[in-house]
């Protein structure tokens, strides 16, 4: 047989390794955009409803008498009113409408064809809690004094991997947090109620922030207000970055219960202007710059009308519908979402681990999954 020769050769080799190019690039799928998110935040306003998230000031409520307004009525339009409904929640909601809102996804306009809303049958706030955090409604929670969650959550199960050990944190208003999140076995580091403020602070600030919070008088039992944990929670990131942390606000549902509808407003601007601070600082700190994603909720919704308003569960009719809010540099920038499928608050836990690359819904039957088009897959 007749030698092949040496060009020959080299031109059988060339072409192999030609073909094999070829062969691999059709056997392995392209890969997307390289996942950009290390850090994710679950922001939750307590009882804070749909309605006003997406249609602003509630004009029936805008009174003294279904709305228990104790702030002159001239004055509350001047703050919240517009006669345009987009206008109205801007000026209620500037950070959620000029930046969440144009930046990322915001689902549960129900007059646009997007519904969110609970799968637990209680419709308040620890089955709320433990839903959006665990991917599950337990009916066995049925009170909010329910005690020490035997679920375990999403922060607890990141919090056993080895590279989230130790870098997920609660914070929060509400002292049911500690047995929400199951304080005694999740060993996560839980603010909340008498503990949100560092009591080991020694610096000016620290000791001021420190006296406010003993001398002042409380809305309800031990729990402080949003501005104590908007101020403790940033001071604390300006000496420690935990990649993982859920922050709960409750101003917004403390002053509904106690029927006062301007304070409400007030409240829900507040929180908004929480929201926005928190985000700009993060962005000002290196590792939070460009990578990390926000998620923001309600744990229930409310009634409507001159009375269900205050109240919230099976009674007051609505209670079952929340909103849902992704902002992030992973988050197609879909905006307000439209004539989508529903989604459900169980669908939160899922997609605080998808942020992260992690899949909670495969590590965890029977959860929910993350939410749709939100997130690249894990």
């Amino acid at each position: 047989m007749r030698r092949a020769s040496p060009a020959f050769g080299a031109c059988l080799a060339l072409a192999a390794v030609l073909v094999g190019v070829v062969g691999a690039a059709h056997a392995a799928p392209e890969k997307g955009p390289a996942r950009k998110t290390r850090n994710v935040v679950l922001i939750v306003s307590d009882g804070l409803r749909w309605q006003e998230v997406f249609t602003g000031a509630d004009p029936g409520l805008m009174n003294e008498e279904a709305g228990g307004s104790w702030t002159p009525i001239p004055e509350l339009r001047a703050a919240y009113w517009s006669d345009d409904p987009a206008e109205r929640r801007a000026k209620l909601f500037p950070f959620l409408w000029g930046t969440l809102a144009t930046q990322g996804q915001l689902f549960g306009n129900q007059t646009k064809g997007s519904v969110a809303h609970v799968t637990n049958p209680m419709w308040f706030s620890y089955p709320g809690y433990n839903e959006m955090t665990t991917g599950a409604a337990d009916p066995k929670i049925d009170s909010n004094e329910f005690g020490p969650n035997p679920n375990v959550t999403v922060f607890e199960w990141l919090n056993a991997k080895p590279a989230y050990r130790g870098q997920v944190e609660i914070f929060g208003t509400w002292s049911v947090f500690h047995d929400i999140f199951n304080e005694d076995r999740s060993h996560l580091p839980i603010r909340s109620g008498t503990t949100l403020v560092d009591a080991g602070d020694a610096s000016d600030s620290g000791r001021l922030l420190e006296q406010l919070y003993a001398t002042t008088t409380r809305l309800e039992f031990e729990d402080p207000y949003d501005s104590f944990l908007s101020v403790a929670l940033r001071r604390h990131l300006e000496k420690h970055h935990p990649r993982v942390l859920f922050v709960g606000f409750g101003d917004t549902d403390n002053f509904a219960h106690l029927g006062h509808y301007d304070m409400v407003l007030n409240a829900a601007h507040n929180f908004d202007g929480f929201l926005g601070a928190l985000w700009r600082e993060m962005q000002a700190i290196p590792a939070y710059r460009d990578k990390t994603t926000f998620i923001v909720t309600a744990d229930h919704g409310r009634g409507s009308g001159p009375e269900d308003w205050k109240e919230h569960g099976v009674d007051q009719k609505g209670s079952q519908n929340i909103w849902i809010g992704v902002l992030g540099p992973d988050t197609p920038p879909l905006g307000e979402r439209h004539d989508v499928p529903p989604v459900t608050q169980a669908q939160i836990a899922a997609t605080v681990a998808a942020a992260l690359g992690e899949d909670y819904a495969a590590a965890k039957p029977g959860v929910a999954a993350a939410l749709p088009d939100v997130l690249p897959a894990p």
